[in-house]
């Protein structure tokens, strides 16, 4: 696959998930940048078989972990979570935005661990078992924590047991 076919299939995917992750759109600009500039450099390297999906997103995660363990100016600043995701969609109704809203600061505020899992498989739709290899854990391992991560989200939007769907 050509990197410009690569590069559309997964540019917004791989921003709004470093949005998410890091709740600035300055760090996800910049650790964007990276992930692409790391496909380029490595892209001769990879198997034909490689799950360009996976590497993407391993790579992007791992940028931003390095970012958090190296940033000395890492603070949970969210305040353009919300608008980053719901801008480009001025379709939605009031309500549905305001649940939005809830549901993108209930997600800014629970740890990364329970932030990247929601994000992988409730936001970019990857099974479990794939999710697993991007964090580097076992399936099992991921599954306890999907389920730990949907019930800390339920717990943080007041709404244990209704379903978010995520």
């Amino acid at each position: 696959m050509q990197f410009d076919a690569i590069y559309t299939t997964y540019e917004k995917r791989i921003y709004g998930f470093l949005v998410r992750l890091s709740g600035r759109r300055d760090v996800a600009d910049d650790l964007f940048q990276e992930t692409w500039l790391r496909l380029a450099r490595h892209a001769p390297t990879l198997s034909e078989d490689t799950d360009i999906a996976a590497w993407l997103f391993t790579v992007a995660r791992n940028l931003y972990r390095s970012h958090v363990r190296w940033s000395i100016a890492d603070r949970l600043r969210r305040r353009d979570v919300v608008e980053a995701v719901t801008s480009t969609t001025p379709e939605i109704d009031h309500a549905w935005r305001e649940r939005w809203q809830k549901l993108e600061t209930a997600l800014g505020e629970l740890p990364v661990a329970h932030r990247e899992i929601l994000l992988l498989v409730g936001v970019e739709a990857m099974e479990p078992q794939l999710a697993a290899q991007v964090l580097g854990i076992s399936a099992a391992a991921a599954r306890q924590r999907l389920s730990r991560a949907r019930a800390a989200l339920a717990y943080a939007l007041g709404e244990e047991g209704t379903p978010w769907k995520i």
